[in-house]
């Protein structure tokens, strides 16, 4: 019993350390967990039963593992037969017992033999038994629970009751989701190519096209294809490259491959590929070899899989999966373990329904042990996990970067360089159409000539159509290139640019305009877990809070979304700002004619919610519209103005009753000066307002309407 409950553990173990992939791949993380690849099997295959058995065999486990007095008399035999066990073991190997356990008839008339058989009988043995079976189904039930296919889920619920628990720390309201302690990542950012080993040939996937996604959403109709007919065999070097396209299928495609399109796809690759390669023997041996998918399983059809089928899959699945990287892998299941422990393991329930302390000490010494062993794993878990954020978190190489400068800021040194560049020619015309923008672009010259350079000083170069040689001596001319240069274009992926500038413009950026996919049915990622909300959740937290600290005092950030994610955008920015930093949300009609849904309103609109840093930032107001001026015929020194009468304009709405609030006394002096009395004291009598001490030359003045009633101002 004891012995299927490890192997089991040791088979989800080696899937959590990636043991299985590390060992074919060559490539990434991978690479990296082949080099720790057999110190991590040996603690799963050797050293986990050590930890285990040292735990239990001289702790109190072993010595109360039976029930009440029968404990504490079967301690020393069960004790002393382990001592006899591992002096027979020294003497003549693991052979002296049999695969049961038991001692082997050859090895009973040996002195240690008849000294092993003359111990009084394991009566207690089947505890121990039973509790290295608890100790390994435990911890089995936790660390299959958290994980996932390559990540590790919140998933803290109570026993019994089956109801999830959130961490919480006494706040009055609390926005929590499932991948809060997660980075997010999306797949359709990597495109990696793809390379492992089988029977001496070197195997390499590589993506020569890729159709991506556009605005943050997926391509969900696009699959890896494999260029069958494209692929290649180097003898020398016994390297099978297959080239791959990322693109939706074509209509006859769609129509072979059916439901299941990306295996359908990989399938016919796979016949395609063996095809070719029919007369190369080393090739098809190395691809067609039967190779058993994870945990030895075979396919569907109950048959083995082959070599080159197998990681078709794997590499569609690895590139076309999202996967989160966990932040604080190590903290964050140390403190689920605890959870479990106090919960599922040491329920107080079952503690309180257990006769004798012997029983209880024997669990607690089981949960000893288990938490010990469980703490070890975490620990490896933990090192992988840290690396992957590593990588995430590192800032990314600029792949290539270029300038765009007016002509007139390039010295006339360079221009006749310029002039033979096709390709930036080739860019004003699409940009300009300077072959006939005769209205804008000075045309009396030759546009091949420095002349027409020189006559049009406005128009943009770009660094890119040049050779990397002419860039630097550009560069090297000018002085100041960051005040020369007023804007920064950054084609990548937010979370990299934003960790990228994030030194460079700490507390510099005024305004900050997102605009998120909004995870509607019609637009939404394909997320993994099924985790839609929380997932969306995670991608927009931590750009968010990069956001933030290049932000300047006064900086303003604005994020758009519709009513799907609204509700929970707004606590996000709640959280990450305060409820004082937030200046408020502008309803944004985006669709006059409305966009129906299945049930309920027609959506024709949007939001945009506005938030700043600190107090520092206000909204402003718009420029008043060339009919709003005309109404201002004064001028005074401070600018345009109008005389407005005191009145309020309208009819009913005019009176006092519609509008008390607005009855109030105003003082007037003959000199022309007003004042607006509320700050002075004043008292009322007879349903009157009277000022107490109005000044010797001031009036007390009421508003009242075109009737000669109480009115408003």
């Amino acid at each position: 019993m004891a012995t299927d409950a490890l192997k089991k553990l040791q088979v989800l173990l080696k899937e959590l350390f990636q043991i299985e992939d590390a060992a074919e791949l060559d490539f990434g993380i991978y690479r990296i967990m082949g080099e720790r690849r057999e110190e991590i099997e040996k603690y799963v295959n050797s050293r986990l039963p050590e930890v285990v058995e040292a735990a239990l065999g001289s702790g109190a486990a072993a010595r109360n593992a039976g029930a009440g007095g029968a404990a504490a008399r079967n301690a020393g035999a069960v004790e002393e037969r382990r001592k006899v066990s591992e002096r027979v073991r020294k003497s003549f190997g693991e052979a002296a017992f049999s695969p049961s356990g038991e001692l082997a008839d050859t090895f009973h008339d040996t002195p240690l033999g008849k000294e092993y058989l003359a111990l009084p009988p394991e009566s207690a043995s089947e505890e121990p038994d039973a509790l290295r079976a608890s100790i390994f189904n435990h911890l089995y039930s936790f660390f299959s629970r958290y994980y996932d296919n390559g990540d590790f889920i919140s998933r803290r619920r109570y026993s019994k009751r089956e109801r999830y628990a959130i961490p919480y720390n006494g706040e009055e309201v609390h926005l929590h989701w499932a991948n809060a302690d997660q980075y997010y990542v999306k797949s359709g950012n990597f495109f990696l190519d793809y390379s492992f080993e089988s029977g001496g040939v070197k195997v390499r996937f590589e993506v020569v096209s890729a159709n991506t996604e556009h605005d943050n959403v997926k391509e969900d109709d696009s699959l890896f294809i494999p260029l069958a007919e494209a692929a290649s065999y180097d003898a020398a070097s016994k390297t099978l490259t297959v080239p791959f396209e990322w693109r939706p299928p074509t209509a006859k495609e769609k129509e072979e491959f059916g439901g299941k399109k990306q295996d359908a796809a990989s399938a016919r690759a796979e016949r395609d590929i063996l095809s070719k390669f029919e007369g190369e023997m080393e090739v098809r041996k190395a691809l067609s070899d039967p190779r058993p998918k994870k945990n030895g399983s075979p396919d569907s059809k109950g048959k083995p899989v082959s070599v080159l089928s197998h990681h078709l899959g794997r590499y569609a699945k690895k590139n076309s999966s999202d996967f989160f990287v966990h932040k604080d892998l190590g903290g964050f299941l140390s403190r689920e373990l605890d959870f479990y422990i106090k919960n599922e393991v040491l329920d107080v329930d079952d503690l309180l329904s257990k006769d004798g302390s012997d029983s209880l000490i024997a669990r607690m010494e089981a949960v000893r042990a288990m938490r010990g062993i469980a703490h070890s794993i975490i620990a490896f878990l933990a090192q992988i996990e840290d690396f992957q954020k590593r990588l995430f978190e590192k800032k990314k190489f600029v792949v290539s970067s270029h300038y765009c400068l007016t002509l007139d800021r390039i010295p006339k040194e360079f221009h006749a360089e310029i002039t033979e560049s096709d390709a930036q020619y080739e860019e004003w015309e699409d940009l300009f159409a300077t072959s006939e923008a005769e209205n804008t672009l000075e045309n009396s010259f030759d546009p091949r000539s420095v002349e027409w350079l020189e006559a049009n000083p406005h128009l943009v170069l770009d660094t890119k159509h040049f050779e990397s040689d002419f860039e630097d001596r550009l560069l090297s001319e000018i002085e100041d290139l960051d005040d020369v240069t007023d804007g920064l274009l950054i084609n990548s992926d937010n979370f990299q640019a934003l960790n990228l500038i994030g030194d460079r413009y700490r507390e510099q950026v005024k305004c900050i305009y997102i605009d998120p996919p909004y995870n509607t049915d019609a637009s939404e990622i394909l997320y993994k877990n099924g985790y839609k909300n929380s997932t969306w959740l995670s991608l927009i937290e931590y750009r968010i809070r990069l956001a933030n600290p290049i932000m300047s005092a006064d900086g303003i950030i604005s994020v758009t979304i519709d009513d799907f994610e609204f509700h929970r955008l707004y606590g996000l920015l709640l959280r990450t700002f305060g409820s004082e930093n937030i200046l408020g949300t502008a309803v944004i009609r985006s669709n006059p004619s409305g966009r129906s849904t299945v049930k309920g309103f027609s959506i024709a609109h949007e939001y945009g919610i506005f938030a700043s840093k600190s107090g520092q930032a206000s909204i402003g107001r718009l420029a008043r519209s060339e009919k709003q001026i005309a109404r201002y015929k004064e001028r005074d020194d401070f600018g345009l103005f109008e005389w407005v009468n005191f009145r309020k304009h309208g009819g009913a709405d005019a009176s006092r009753a519609a509008r008390p609030r607005m009855y109030y006394p105003i003082l007037a002096s003959a000199e022309g000066h007003i004042r607006n009395s509320l700050s002075a004291s004043f008292h009322v009598i007879s349903g009157r307002i009277i000022l107490e001490e109005p000044e010797l030359n001031e009036d007390v003045v009421f508003p009242v309407n075109a009737k000669n009633e109480d009115g408003g101002f």
